[in-house]
């Protein structure tokens, strides 16, 4: 691998792999609303949100960190005005006062918020205004969860990105991920460079899978596969779930994401590790197939997008089980087929919005990467033309983009009317 590529790889990883406290889609809200408070320089006396389809998917159910069990487009707003630290990006309601849900409540009590869907085109795409007096502030994110297109203040414009200029550009491009190119970059690359990255993915993401584990979050789904078996796929699956099962809760501790999503960096490193230990694999070749996993994931998620009605979770899964596959010993052959028959086997889940369902779909999604691995190892690996599976699994990957970001769009309106109908 050349050192322009290793270079770009490890770009995309550090464009990627944030920390976040919460659901990302709340804490954009939670960012653009710190934003709009501090060039507004006060407290905003009315508020309006437009927001499109899917983060309003992404925001009705799930409960915001630090809120006292609140949930909604309207409460990740009043936190991000009340509370928020602009500076902190999507760890911008971590730390906050203690009366925090106290003054949230009141500010909604106070001020009138007024909620309306945006229909720019952009899955991802939020719009706070407000105002204080004869001052007036705004300010836009689209195309991901701290992506700044319009800041104002009264007549003053400090961004303006025309919308339609706009596009789910990078500043790395992605193009240049492949997966056998992915196996190597992960097998050749200087651990040095590699730690920083993965050191905090496991410690963060371990670690809210463990208070998962040990108390009662959402629907309990790590909690549950625990008590039904102890095999290493069980464990794998229970761990990955139960970190989700305490983020969909408000848990208030950091979660490295990937592609704009907790639950996809749970799914994509907390198997991986506990699967690498469960075989006493040595950390460095963890990291390595931490590498795998995460950039696996990056590059799925890639060709859909960062909001679509596709489960962002078997993306992850897959990336679960070409990392499992790598720690096992596999060859850069069977890994591309694993993420291939992975894909075959679990494609049609959707993405109904976060909520403690979410941690059932990690645990089915890794279960998938596992098996997937399996089939290749019993020469039972899904053939070209079968469904969706490519005559590569570059193919089969570059199919799923097309699934997700253009087949399912008319799912995703469905979804999101039914959702909005109960």
């Amino acid at each position: 691998m050349t050192p322009d590529l290793t270079n770009a790889y490890l770009s995309i990883l550090k464009e990627e792999m944030k920390p976040a406290v919460g659901c990302t889609e709340p804490l954009a809200l939670a960012y653009a609303a710190a934003l709009m408070r501090r060039q507004l320089g006060a407290v905003a006396e009315h508020v309006k949100v437009g927001v499109s389809g899917n983060i309003i998917k992404n925001v009705k159910s799930v409960t915001i960190p630090n809120t006292g069990g609140m949930t909604g487009i309207a409460a990740a707003v009043a936190a991000g005005i009340v509370a928020g630290d602009a500076d902190r990006e999507l760890e911008v309601i971590a730390h906050v006062p203690d009366d925090t849900p106290v003054r949230c409540q009141q500010f909604l009590r106070d001020t009138g918020v007024d909620i309306y869907c945006l229909d720019s085109g952009h899955p991802l795409d939020i719009l706070v205004e407000g105002r204080f007096h004869r001052d007036t502030a705004a300010v836009r994110i689209t195309c991901g969860h701290t992506r700044v297109v319009y800041l104002a203040k009264n007549d003053q414009v400090l961004v303006n990105i025309p919308m339609d200029k706009l596009n789910e550009e990078y500043l790395n491009d992605r193009s240049v991920l492949n997966l056998s190119s992915i196996v190597e970059f992960a097998e050749a690359t200087d651990l040095t460079l590699l730690k920083p990255l993965f050191e905090p993915q496991m410690r963060m993401n371990l670690a809210i899978a463990d208070y998962g584990i040990e108390h009662q979050c959402g629907s309990g789904i790590g909690r549950i596969i625990c008590g039904m078996d102890s095999t290493i796929t069980a464990e794998a699956m229970a761990y990955a779930a139960a970190g989700s099962d305490a983020r969909m809760s408000g848990c208030a501790m950091p979660v490295v994401i990937l592609s704009g999503s907790g639950n996809q960096g749970l799914t994509a490193s907390v198997p991986v590790v506990r699967y690498g230990r469960a075989l006493s694999c040595d950390e460095e070749k963890i990291l390595r197939a931490l590498a795998v996993s995460s950039l696996t994931t990056i590059h799925l998620k890639t060709g859909i997008g960062k909001l679509s009605a596709y489960c962002g979770a078997v993306c992850a899964g897959c990336g679960a089980g070409a990392a499992i596959a790598y720690l096992r010993g596999a060859d850069t052959r069977q890994i591309e087929m694993t993420v291939s028959n992975a894909l075959g086997i679990l494609s049609g889940m959707i993405c109904d919005g976060a909520k403690s369902s979410c941690a059932s779909k990690i645990a089915m999604s890794v279960y998938a990467g596992i098996l997937a691995y399996e089939m290749v190892l019993h020469n039972g690996s899904f053939k070209p033309g079968d469904g969706i599976i490519g005559a590569t699994p570059e193919k089969t990957v570059k199919n799923v983009g097309i699934i997700g970001a253009q087949g399912m769009r008319t799912t995703d309106k469905v979804i999101l009317d039914i959702m909005l109908s109960q």
